[in-house]
């Protein structure tokens, strides 16, 4: 098999290895002038022996080397003629190569020349259109200039204002020209804010609502806006007072009419209040597309605030009227004089508790409003993408720290008082009412005291003031460990109930029945307060999303689970007190029953029948019992 040149430089390579390995085996490098000098320097023979045979095995390899590249030289030859006739397509490549660059070249200076013109085209298409565009702007210019006069004297404001608009933005691309233009144009557009300025003061005197509309709208495109706004919300601000003060002078008048006079129904402080919450939400809600074409949606936000001025000025006023009205300051001040009395024996008659809950409902209505309304506004806001997330916080401390809201946590006070009074005092009645109901196994004052602190509870959550809810709270929390419990207590403290139950036939059946109510009042309130208990906690739940203000529920909360332990605590020793009485009595009975015998024969039973001695005993003491005076 013939060789390739590949093949045949492989064995040239080994070759020379097994060469330099040899060389490398002897002490010394045959075949170079150092190894000539030291053989002529050697004196031992047997050196000169070694080396010796070395250099013959040196030569040995050289000529296995000679003979392994001659058996090479056909597959040389071969490569050689292969190369060559490389060489001749290289040198076609070469000149086809050289013919392309040239090509190439001359292409690309072609391409080049190409790029320059269009350049220069594109930068002459530039300036034309540049001085076209100037051309046509110095032309709508003048037309603004002329249709701005004739506008003006025409009295077609919003034309003017479309001409001056058109004017400042041809005016902010091309700064560097038509100076004299410029001054003309400004020149009418300051003499075309003044009328619109003028024209929107006298509308507003007017209270021409359409008139304002339409001279407000000028204002951004003339670049105003902000100043706009603020003429607006003004104007806004003007209308709802005029309104609510009007309203609230009515309400005086009302009130003075009342005194004395049995009208109080008359003097209507929550519709009063209505309409001033209901005018500034419609005029936030019905002018949103105006305030937001102004500043967007900071137009809206600043109108808010700035009603809100309005709501504390007006509304904290018809608080304080509704306060003077009432005389709740006057109320109040009875009703903590009437607590630090408690002690005596008849204490002066305090207000009437069916006037104190209308006057409970209508301060529940009045902090439900203004509550509804303080939300309403801050969901406004927080519902705007645009705003900083710090405005917020800002609003809820705004609307908390004003006027009104402080009226509100002003008659909030008197409220949890009122509250406390008129709870105890139904929950006091109920208690002195107190009567079996037929068919029903407790008394009425268990419904009626529950029934009356139910309402109290809702009434105090609905305001959504977690003050009043805590506080009224711990007035029933109260209430019931005193003053219900004792009255649960003092059924079962029945003196010589023995003797009432087993001595005597008079009274024995209602001795035994008012035990027993007693007993399941107690236990029948041992539920309820737990019923309770769930039901103020999930609406508080609902109401007070707060975790801190859940926290101060959930401890009111839990005094009530300790009470209801309580109340099974009385229960189960009034029981023991009632199991302990009945026993002595009832032991006689049971002992003698357990003396008979069961087990009968049929003599015994025809005689059973007949004479059964533990019935004969039963009727005979009875018969004794009936006889004892």
């Amino acid at each position: 098999m013939a060789s390739t040149p590949h093949g045949s430089l492989t064995k040239a390579l080994e070759a020379t290895e097994q060469q330099d390995d040899t060389s490398a085996s002897s002490s010394i490098k045959f075949g170079t002038p150092e190894a000539v000098d030291y053989v002529r320097s050697l004196t031992d023979v047997g050196t000169m022996t070694r080396l010796l045979h070395e250099c013959i095995a040196y030569q040995r390899a050289l000529d296995v080397d000679l003979d392994t590249l001659l058996s090479q030289r056909t597959d040389l030859d071969k490569s050689l003629d292969n190369l060559q006739r490389s060489a001749d397509v290289l040198d076609i490549v070469e000149a086809e190569a050289d013919h392309m660059l040239s090509n190439v070249t001359s292409t690309c200076d072609l391409a080049d020349q190409v790029s320059r013109k269009v350049r220069e085209l594109d930068l002459a298409q530039s300036r034309v259109n540049s001085t076209l565009h100037r051309i046509d702007a110095i032309v709508e210019r003048g037309n603004c200039i002329d249709g701005v006069k004739g506008a003006l004297d025409a009295g077609d404001y919003e034309s003017a204002t479309n001409y001056v608009r058109t004017f400042l933005e041809i005016d902010n691309k091309f700064q560097d020209s038509g100076s004299d233009q410029r001054e003309q144009l400004l020149a009418s557009k300051k003499q075309l804010e003044g009328i619109v300025k003028e024209k929107l003061m006298e509308a507003v005197d007017r209270r021409d609502h359409p008139t304002i509309l339409r001279f407000i709208k000028l204002y951004s495109p003339l670049g105003l806006e902000e100043e706009g706004l603020q003429i607006y919300v003004w104007y806004l601000k003007k209308v709802i007072g005029m309104r609510s003060r009007l309203e609230y002078e009515n309400l005086v008048e009302l009130m003075e009419q009342s005194n004395g006079q049995n009208q109080n129904n008359q003097v209507n402080f929550i519709a009063c209040l209505i309409n001033l919450f209901k005018d500034i939400v419609l005029a936030v809600e019905e002018n949103d597309d105006i305030l937001r074409s102004l500043c967007g949606e900071d137009g809206v936000v600043y109108a808010i605030f700035d009603l809100q001025e309005e709501c504390d000025s007006r509304g904290s006023l018809i608080l304080k009227k509704y306060m003077e009205f009432r005389k709740l300051a006057k109320l109040s001040s009875e009703i903590n004089s009437q607590n630090k009395n408690l002690l005596t024996v008849e204490a002066l008659e305090g207000p009437n508790p069916r006037e104190i809950e209308l006057y409970l409902e209508e301060i529940l209505s009045l902090m439900q409003l203004g509550e509804d309304y303080t939300q309403y506004m801050i969901s406004k806001i927080k519902g705007m993408t645009t705003v900083g997330p710090d405005l917020v916080p800002r609003a809820t401390k705004a609307f908390s720290t004003g006027s009104f809201s402080k009226a509100a946590q002003e008659i909030t006070g008197f409220y949890v008082i009122l509250e406390g009074f008129f709870m105890v005092e139904n929950v006091r009645k109920a208690i002195g009412i107190d009567e079996l109901v037929p068919d029903s196994l407790t008394t009425s004052m268990v419904d009626d005291v529950f029934y009356v602190l139910q309402s109290c509870l809702r009434r105090a959550i609905y305001t959504s003031n977690i003050s009043s809810v805590v506080a009224v709270l711990s007035s029933a929390g109260s209430l019931l460990n005193n003053e219900y419990y004792e009255a649960l207590q003092m059924k079962l403290r029945e003196p010589n109930l023995g003797g009432k139950l087993f001595l005597g036939a008079v009274g024995v059946q209602k001795t035994g029945t008012e035990i027993a109510t007693a007993l399941n009042n107690i236990d029948l309130s041992s539920e309820y307060v737990l019923k309770l208990k769930h039901e103020i906690e999930e609406q508080c739940t609902e109401v007070f999303p707060a975790p801190t203000e859940r926290e101060r529920v959930k401890s009111c909360l839990s005094e009530l689970s300790d009470l209801s332990n309580t109340f099974k605590q009385a229960q189960n020793a009034g029981m023991e007190q009632l199991v302990a009485t009945v026993t002595p009595q009832i032991r006689p009975v049971l002992d003698s029953v357990a003396s008979i015998s069961y087990e009968l024969s049929e003599s015994d039973y025809a005689e059973n029948e007949v004479n059964d001695p533990w019935v004969q005993r039963l009727l005979l003491k009875s018969m004794w019992l009936g006889f004892n005076p």
